[in-house]
């Protein structure tokens, strides 16, 4: 074992490993992480008898790792970050349900099946002490809640009657319902935006993700 870190491995006889168990240890300096890479290597596959995965083994700075999807700021005082394959795997999940809920009535899709999701997620990454992330993903999952009714609305007719409806200058509805353009690149217009602003969604009961992790940091402390 290296001089630099001491890792104790404890099991009784009735204590089970999980399949898979992943760590990370922190050291000095990159020559310092190869020797304690292979030490920790040797004495897992060697003594242990335990298989190690080393095409997810590595030695790099810790902002470019990953451990139980969190990660850090490359800051000489780094902070918990959420990294972006998180965001990104969050952002799938939203987008494939926001597809399945295009025939729905909005504010009981987004009580009954999206708020869950979002709560249970920021509950998770409520360590972040980085928020650019929580901005993010809000402003896109409104832009799909947005192409969701511009979908049901379908006609042009019906489309401009739902624009005056939510107070959107008749000239604007007029442009935005002709302009040919498809529904993604409407749903994210600034005349979407103004029809159906932050406060709208407020009212339907959306959750913030931005807001919750605010929340849950305020709380923990």
């Amino acid at each position: 074992m290296s001089r630099e870190v001491q890792v104790r491995f404890c099991e009784g006889p009735r204590v089970r490993s999980p399949w898979a168990t992943r760590r990370n240890i922190y050291v000095g300096t990159k020559r310092s992480g190869e020797r304690v890479l292979e030490s920790i290597t040797t004495y897992l596959e060697g003594k242990l008898k335990l298989k190690v995965n080393h095409g997810k083994s590595a030695v790099d700075r810790p902002h470019r790792r990953t451990f139980l999807g969190y990660s850090f700021t490359p800051e000489k005082k780094p902070r918990i970050r959420v990294p972006r394959k998180s965001v990104q795997k969050m952002k799938s999940k939203l987008k494939k349900l926001c597809r399945e809920g295009r025939g729905r009535n909005l504010e009981r899709f987004i009580c009954e099946t999206l708020n869950p999701v979002l709560r249970g997620w920021t509950n998770y990454f409520r360590l972040s002490e980085t928020k650019s992330f929580a901005k993010e993903l809000d402003e896109g999952l409104r832009h799909r809640l947005r192409c969701i009714l511009w979908r049901q609305w379908k006609q042009p007719r019906t489309r401009r009657k739902k624009l005056l409806g939510l107070g959107l200058d008749p000239e604007r509805a007029w442009k935005c319902t002709g302009n040919g353009r498809g529904p993604w690149f409407n749903s994210g217009s600034s005349d979407m935006n103004v029809a159906l602003p932050l406060k709208a969604f407020e009212r339907m009961k959306l959750l913030s993700v931005y807001d919750h992790l605010k929340f849950r940091r305020r709380t923990s402390t």
